[in-house]
């Protein structure tokens, strides 16, 4: 060989290797939820994800409003179909291809106007196990019908399905990540489903969620869980964890080679940590993580199973408070926004966003600046039954324990249920009443970090026209497969 090519052959090698690795690094989105009382517009979210430079968003469903608000954004989207619409899309190749046309042929873009649509995520998290078998059955079934679909409409490649799995569809008993495998009850549907996702070359989306695994694991402390160089490291073999995002991750890797699929691409579809409702949920901490994350991952060394090999995207959750969602794991799960429900930020982290700071939502438009407190010259002795009342239909969680209202003293936390209710109403005056108890005033009853919101104004009423757009689109949907169903 001569030697004049041996420096290029050096630098050709490292040069092709180093953009290998920046290849797999891919973007950080954002998971982009509604469900809330008084959503943020969506143009006005879009706008949010411009400012801040965020160029990839996950839908939970395909809500028309927000697709239309994303076109010409040039913003990679995913696009949801609802645990609920899978049994449907499960017998009905019919049922997938008209949701196909309505939700992804209507609105994609090729190359020019429309929405930059890169995957369909079949259910959401429809392998959680407190769901059970309840999904289950129909999960492949819905998959192959709406590949077949995009097919039809000639998106193959284009569009790629892809079904997000949850953090608990794995799991290692002794925390060792060389004993990861899929839940038994899930297993037969997980070598399925995997099957069809490398036939198709889509990735593996899952969750994972390190704030969960802390409540849940004695053995996880805090610091492990925040990327803390003084944390306690975890030992499998001659491998060192020394965070718990890579135990996890590496527990995933483990099961997907023991099912094997040691090769395939990994999608974080889902990690976050909460702002309020729990122990360790503050901004404060979530900030922490989010640094620790961030940094993680542009250091491109991956885990001691895949080093070097990083996921190719990772979705943070979420992008907006949702004060609708269930509450069924805690009440954190309506804090995980890293803006609060009004577009503003709660803290500042480097997503790649050329910031360290990020930009809020601009000209925001709110209810008129008024309250509902307790009255104090009012005998208060039934003040906390209208108080438990109110907050079994309005988001009272800030006050749990550990929460941003937690430490406010009696009657403050009164107030606080009392105006919760009262701005989900819209501050209809009847709905500051209980039985004369209430009272509207316009000084802002706030205390230190325990804010007293003031709504957004008229985005109930969007909230109600996609609410009922919703409602009349899968009711359509149902009676197309039972007409379906009895004429084929």
């Amino acid at each position: 060989m001569h030697p004049n090519l041996c420096p290029k052959i050096v630098f050709f090698f490292f040069f092709f290797t180093i953009l290998g690795l920046i290849a797999r690094v891919g973007a950080i989105g954002m998971n982009w939820g509604t469900t809330a009382s008084h959503p943020l517009p969506p143009p006005k979210v879009v706008e949010l994800l411009k400012s801040n430079n965020i160029t990839k968003v996950k839908l939970s469903d395909a809500d028309p409003l927000v697709l239309q608000a994303l076109s010409e954004s040039n913003i990679g989207v995913t696009v949801g179909i609802p645990n609920t619409m899978l049994r449907s899309f499960n017998s009905s190749k019919k049922a997938a291809e008209s949701w196909v046309h309505d939700n992804v042929t209507r609105y994609f873009s090729n190359g020019g106007s429309g929405v930059r649509i890169e995957y369909v995520a079949v259910g959401d998290e429809p392998f959680l196990q407190r769901y059970g078998e309840q999904f289950l059955p129909f999960v492949i079934g819905a998959a192959t019908n709406i590949q077949a679909a995009l097919i039809k409409a000639n998106l193959e490649g284009k569009v790629r399905v892809v079904v997000p799995c949850s953090f608990d569809a794995f799991l290692s008993e002794s925390n060792l990540p060389s004993k990861g495998h899929f839940r038994s009850d899930v297993n037969k549907t997980m070598i399925q489903l995997l099957t069809f996702l490398s036939k198709h070359n889509s990735p593996f989306f899952v969750t994972i969620s390190p704030f969960i695994t802390l409540h849940q694991n004695k053995n996880i402390s805090l610091d492990f869980s925040l990327f803390k160089e003084t944390a306690h490291r975890h030992n499998d073999s001659r491998r060192t964890y020394k965070n718990s995002f890579d135990l996890s991750y590496d527990t995933l890797v483990n099961a997907l080679w023991t099912v094997g699929f040691p090769k395939i691409d990994i999608v974080v579809a889902q990690i976050g940590w909460p702002t309020d409702g729990a122990t360790n949920a503050t901004s404060f901490v979530a900030e922490t993580f989010m640094k620790g994350l961030t940094n993680h991952l542009r250091s491109k060394l991956g885990t001691p199973l895949r080093p070097r090999d990083p996921p190719i995207e990772i979705y943070i959750f979420s992008l907006l408070d949702e004060d609708q969602r269930s509450i069924t794991n805690g009440n954190f799960e309506r804090h995980w926004g890293v803006f609060t429900f009004d577009g503003q930020a709660k803290y500042h982290v480097d997503f790649g966003q050329g910031s360290k700071n990020f930009v809020n939502a601009q000209n925001v438009e709110y209810l008129p600046a008024k309250w509902c407190v307790v009255n104090n010259n009012r005998d208060l002795s039934n003040a906390t039954a209208s108080a438990t009342e109110a907050c079994s239909v309005a988001d009272c969680t800030a006050l749990s324990p550990g929460g941003s209202c937690f430490n406010i003293s009696w009657p403050g936390n009164i107030s606080y249920a009392f105006n919760s209710y009262y701005q989900q109403h819209d501050q209809r005056p009847d709905s500051c009443d209980f039985g004369g108890l209430g009272l509207i005033t316009t000084v802002d009853p706030s205390v230190d970090n325990c804010r007293f919101s003031v709504e957004l104004r008229t985005s109930r009423s969007d909230s109600l026209h996609q609410s009922c757009y919703f409602q009349w689109t899968t009711l359509l949907t149902t009676i197309l497969v039972c007409f379906l169903r009895f004429t084929w």
